[in-house]
């Protein structure tokens, strides 16, 4: 009979230990050591090294290995298409995360649909809803396939047995934290469940060609479920994100071994499900109110799009000593540091007003690109006075007032041109722009001082 010992290990980082703790030595969480059965097969001094005729695998010279990858999976769905890197490789693994009640599930019945449509056989297994429930949601999608099958399991030896059965082309699982292995004593959900059962997929995606999606949950803290290796086994990890009382959802791709990173999707939540958003500058400028004090359109970029967005700002005398600094959209510490600089270095007098910064959108903008934009509107709200409609607005804010240049300037002042700008403010540069738009006029800026002077005209 096989041995058995136990551990304890962090549900939160997958710390292990002997022994448990009130509070993980991990990552510092308390109350997420549980304790788990580990059954050790063979004991520990009959681990040899295989004979050299036994070896399976042989080296290979890098020339003589085949560079061509296979066709990829064409997706009718563009915008998630385009964050895949331009569809599906035959045999990969992507791993999809996200807020409970986001999407996931609906955007993943959606596409598997249209790929049931035109790749072939798609398994979609649920472990958190019935058929019947699914089968409501598709209805209410106005979805309907031949080739799509749907299967309520959560044992991983029986959905390897459908898997044998159907030959999918597709393997949908939603989700991993409800997948178990009979052979692992501890419950699904757990550190080592989520990291053995995560194994056995991606073995069964590389050697069989099936690709296979994954749901994953995430903590409160937004990061996904489980332990970290799960990250490090998929091909590649999105994150459906959004704001919660807005209808636009943003499918981001953190990671990508076929495609680019940071790539994002628009998609819009309404009552048939997530409608992809083709043009999102539009949808984000649509109810832009102009000539408005405090308003400015920065152009930043997602990935390899760029996306012009609107930023908000109200500046107040404070009731309080401490005035406040109210960010929504943008990193807190981003909003000090341009109060600061405004306060320092240009003469506005923020220690004494209330700063609120807003996204349109519910998008969360982290680049410095959008530094000036932010206080290009801070500066248009303090003096009340309105930006002119047709000028966006891009650069970056050093601590000394001046401005810095920003990456990939060409895509993002066509795409200002592209939206009706007619001038777009920006840092003074050497470099010449190539690609330039003829009805564009680039108003250059060496400090924050002359930034304000050409953006907010006195009256």
């Amino acid at each position: 009979m096989p041995k058995t010992r136990t551990k304890f290990v962090c549900q939160n980082c997958g710390y292990q230990s002997p022994k448990g703790f009130g509070r993980c030595p991990g990552c510092g969480q308390f109350n997420t050591m549980v304790e788990e059965i580990v059954e050790v097969a063979k004991p520990a001094n009959s681990r040899r090294p295989a004979p050299v005729g036994a070896l399976q695998s042989r080296p290979q010279r890098l020339n003589e290995i085949s560079g061509e990858v296979g066709e990829r999976l064409y997706v009718p769905v563009e915008e998630f298409s385009r964050v895949l890197g331009g569809g599906i490789v035959p045999g990969s693994i992507i791993l999809l995360s996200g807020d409970p009640g986001i999407g996931k599930s609906t955007i993943l019945l959606s596409v598997s649909v249209l790929l049931a449509d035109t790749a072939g056989t798609v398994l979609y297994v649920s472990g958190e809803e019935s058929a019947r429930q699914i089968k409501m949601r598709a209805d209410r999608m106005n979805l309907q396939s031949d080739n799509l099958y749907l299967l309520t399991e959560t044992n991983l030896g029986s959905i390897f047995e459908h898997v044998r059965q159907l030959n999918p082309v597709i393997l949908v699982i939603d989700s991993i934290q409800t997948t178990y292995m009979e052979e692992i004593e501890s419950s699904p959900g757990s550190v080592t469940q989520v990291r053995e059962c995560a194994s056995r997929l991606q073995h069964l995606a590389k050697s069989s060609g099936i690709s296979v999606f994954l749901v994953g949950h995430v903590t409160k803290e937004g990061n996904i479920a489980g332990p970290r290796v799960l990250e490090h086994i998929v091909d590649t990890v999105l994150y459906l994100e959004g704001d919660p009382f807005q209808a636009f959802r943003l499918l981001r791709s953190v990671k990508n071994r076929f495609g680019a990173t940071s790539e994002v999707g628009v998609f819009e939540m309404a009552g048939d499900g997530m409608v992809e958003v083709p043009n999102p500058s539009e949808a984000f400028l649509a109810e832009r109110v102009v000539n408005a004090p405090g308003s400015a359109i920065a152009v930043t970029m997602e990935g390899t799009r760029p996306l012009l967005v609107e930023v908000q700002a109200l500046t107040s005398p404070t009731s309080f000593g401490n005035p406040r600094r109210t960010p929504n959209g943008v990193d807190i510490n981003r909003l000090l540091i341009i109060s600061a600089v405004l306060s320092k270095r240009v003469g506005l007098k923020l220690h004494e007003q209330d700063v609120f910064i807003n996204i349109i959108g519910g998008l969360t903008v982290s680049e410095p690109a959008a530094d000036l934009a932010m206080a290009v509107a801070m500066a248009s709200s303090y003096y009340d006075r309105a930006i002119p409609a047709d000028l966006a607005v891009v650069g970056e804010v050093g601590l000394s007032g001046e401005l810095r240049a920003v990456g990939q300037l060409p895509a993002r002042l066509n795409e200002a041109a592209k939206m009706g700008f007619k001038r777009v403010l920006l840092p003074k540069t050497r470099r010449k722009i190539d690609g330039l738009p003829p009805t564009l006029k680039l108003l250059e800026a060496r400090n924050l001082a002359e930034a304000l002077t050409l953006a907010v005209p006195k009256e």
